[in-house]
Order: C-alpha cells, then structure tokens, then sequence
C-alpha cells in the first residue's frame, strides 16, 4: 500500500502562489500517474492536474494550466499561480488513481 505525504498548502492573499508536493513514500513505489484534486465544502472533487510517467500532464478546466505540475522521481510538485479566492479547497494528492493522500488545505483570502 502506497503512502502518500502532502504538504505546502496554507493561507494566501489572491494573487498570490503556493507550491504543493506530494511524495509516495513506500520503496518500491511504481509510478504511473500522480496528480491532484480539489474539493471544496459542497462542491464535487474535481481535477486539478496530473502527470503520467511518460511526462504527460492532463489539467483541469478550472485551472488549465495556471498550475503547472512536475515530476521528481517518486514527488509531484504543482506550482500554484496567480490564486483566486476560487481556488479555495483541499487539495488531495492521488497516485495510480485509487490510491489517495489525506488532503491538505489550501485559503485564499486578503
């Protein structure tokens, strides 16, 4: 069972960036496809972005590719960019699909 670690998310004006990574911890982990979702309270997760280990990136409408996403070794990493107060959600790391991190939180807010 693979074991994903997320961290970066916080509280930030709009405008502003935060980095997100999200790294699958257990060796022997094989990559596949990685990447991110976002829930907000009453609302349905929805796709951020994902990154295959071909180098193939899918984004979501709602942020296109505002945050791009990258690859290190068993870390994917989504640069978020000129947030809006939308972008409010947490944000959950998934690796090969079915497996899920346990979300980290992401405010943006003056």
């Amino acid at each position: 069972q693979v074991q994903l670690v997320e961290s970066g998310g916080g509280l930030v004006p709009p405008g502003g960036t935060l980095r997100l990574s999200c790294k699958a911890s257990l060796v022997g982990f094989r990559f596949h496809i990685m990447g991110w979702y976002r829930q907000a309270p009453g609302k349905e997760r929805e796709l951020v972005a994902t990154l295959t280990n071909g180098g193939r990136s899918n984004y979501g409408n709602a942020v296109n590719d505002r945050f791009p996403n990258s690859r290190d070794k068993n870390t994917v990493i989504l640069q978020m960019n000129n947030l809006t107060v939308e972008d409010t959600a947490a944000y959950y790391c998934n690796a090969n699909k079915t497996k899920w991190g346990q979300g980290t939180q992401v405010t943006v807010s003056s």
